[in-house]
């Protein structure tokens, strides 16, 4: 009987130890199981990433450059003119049919835009933006919003040769009244 016991001893030993080699083992795979999830985890989120990057690189490259190149004047405008302007009409009290001015202008670009500087006795009087499209100078001066005044001019030179140019000036002042002039730029001779 004591070689049952000693069997059945042993027998219960023995699968005691496979228990516990059974444990051991099934704690190892759950620790590869999350070491594994960890890893997935770590991978998903650099997936995340690199997906991102992508579509700001594409996005990136969707891009219109908005910066415009400012075009230079065109040789036959650009330069110095000596410029008579007579106003045609004018519902305005400040300007009166008839009214003469002899200015100097002067056609030429800046870093950013196309201007013309009206000059009169030396000084400076007025700074038009511009633009030249389809043969046709289009300039454009706006008081600020801290002048007494709203003030608004605009310059077509719809005629224009190497020698000449011809257009309208139009003025609004305070959205209330409009004078319009005949402007003869003719190339100055400096």
């Amino acid at each position: 009987m004591i070689k049952k016991y000693s069997l059945l001893f042993l027998l219960l030993l023995l699968l005691s130890f496979q228990s516990c080699d059974d444990n051991k083992k099934t704690q190892q795979l759950l620790d590869r199981e999350n070491s594994l999830l960890e890893k997935e985890k770590l991978f998903a989120e650099k997936e995340s990433e690199y997906q991102s990057l992508l579509k700001m690189r594409d996005s990136i490259f969707n891009i219109k450059d908005t910066v415009e190149v400012v075009k230079k004047w065109p040789a036959e405008v650009f330069g110095s003119w000596s410029g008579k302007v007579i106003c045609t009409e004018s519902s305005c009290n400040d300007y009166v049919i008839g009214d003469q001015r002899m200015d100097t202008w002067e056609f030429d670009s800046d870093s950013t835009q196309l201007v013309s500087k009206i000059v009169n006795n030396n000084k400076l009087v007025r700074i038009y933006s511009g633009s030249y499209e389809n043969n046709e100078v289009k300039l454009n001066y706006k008081t600020d919003s801290a002048a007494n005044k709203s003030v608004e001019m605009n310059v077509i030179l719809n005629e224009i040769s190497a020698t000449k140019m011809r257009g309208i000036r139009t003025i609004t002042v305070d959205n209330k009244c409009t004078a319009k002039f005949s402007v003869e730029l003719t190339r100055s001779s400096k």
